[in-house]
This record gives C-alpha cells, sequence and structure tokens, in this order.
C-alpha cells in the first residue's frame, strides 16, 4: 500500500512539474522578464490591484513595476527527496534568505531592476519559511482570487510536500495565502545593513 501510494505521489509530482513548466512559458508572455537568484525566480510584472501603503510609508500604486517571488519547486522537490522534510524545510529557508540578499545586491546593478519598486508574492508558509526576512503581510483583497490560491497552493503543498496532504488537512484553518511585500526602499536598507 505504501509502495502504491509512493508511486502515486511520484507520478503527481511529475505531472505537476510538467505544468510547471507551461506555466513558465506562460508567465514569460506575462511579464517584462524572469530572472534566478538561487532558489528563486523573479517575475518582473506590472502590479495589479489597489493601490497599497507599506510600512516604511512607501506607496505601490497599480501600474508600478514589481518583482514577483516564486520558488523553484523543483529544487524543493528535490531538497525534499534527498532531506527529508524538516531538514529540506530548513535548507529552503537558509537559501530563500541567501536568493533576497542577491536580489538586493542585483537592485543596485542590474538595469532590469531599475524601476522595481518592491518584491512581492503570495504564499501559505507565511508563519515558518519567510520568518525573519523583512516581509510585510497583507490580506488578499480580491476574494474570487483567493479562493483561487487558497485551492492552488494547498494543492501545490498535498502534492510536493511529503506529508502535506495530513499537513494540509491538519492545519487548514491556518492555511490561508497571505501577500507578501517587501519595498525596495526596505530591502536595500536591511540587506545592506547585513552586508556590512
Amino acid at each position: 500500500m505504501n509502495m502504491l501510494a509512493t508511486i502515486t505521489k511520484a507520478s503527481a509530482q511529475s505531472v505537476w512539474m510538467a505544468w510547471e513548466a507551461v506555466f513558465d512559458q506562460i508567465t514569460k508572455l506575462r511579464s517584462a522578464g524572469i530572472k534566478r537568484y538561487g532558489i528563486c525566480k523573479l517575475v518582473i510584472r506590472r502590479h495589479h490591484g489597489k493601490n497599497m501603503k507599506c510600512q516604511d510609508g512607501e506607496w505601490i500604486y497599480s501600474g508600478d513595476w514589481v518583482g514577483e517571488l516564486h520558488l523553484d519547486n523543483r529544487q524543493v522537490l528535490e531538497l525534499s527527496r534527498e532531506l527529508g522534510a524538516d531538514r529540506a524545510a530548513l535548507l529552503t529557508a537558509r537559501m530563500l534568505r541567501r536568493s533576497i540578499k542577491q536580489i538586493s545586491e542585483a537592485m543596485e546593478t542590474e538595469p532590469e531592476l531599475a524601476q522595481v519598486k518592491a518584491l512581492t508574492g503570495i504564499t501559505l508558509l507565511h508563519r515558518g519559511i519567510i520568518h525573519g526576512l523583512g516581509f510585510e503581510l497583507h490580506p488578499l483583497e480580491s476574494k474570487g482570487f483567493r479562493v483561487f490560491s487558497t485551492y492552488y497552493l494547498r494543492l501545490l503543498l498535498k502534492v510536493l510536500h511529503p506529508v502535506g496532504r495530513e499537513r494540509t488537512k491538519k492545519n487548514a484553518p491556518k492555511l490561508v495565502p497571505k501577500m507578501l511585500m517587501l519595498t525596495r526602499k526596505s530591502l536595500l536598507l536591511r540587506y545592506s545593513k547585513e552586508t556590512a
């Protein structure tokens, strides 16, 4: 039974990775570019939705350029298979911090990022993996997008995480998607201090 479950999970993961390859191609058409920094993909695109006032006083307006963060799920999956869920989660968090630091450095040197006003993302794992990285958390305003994001990200967790199905059932009320936001100003201030 366990062997059958393992085979089924592996098949689902393969299908998901194939879907992500297609999604990457769609994303390229919807964005000004995609850049890679360690375990992160950074999608350069316009902010859509309401104007947002951030904690440092900066405003992100609809139409501003932002860098949308996506974890490279293929790398995360490989780490989980090699190291197990707990060690993979710790290593992913460390790699994510390194990626954010690389992005901070790139913000000051790469022309493609000159107009990017903030880093954004949507995540269920705001209680753990992004702890200490400086991101603000904002609720998703659009009900339709919130429902879609909840379904999509919970499905992602079930498919890619070794104990994702159990975790999703157990923690469903806590697994609510949030928008991450870190302005360019706060990013550079925070990570230039770390480098110094």
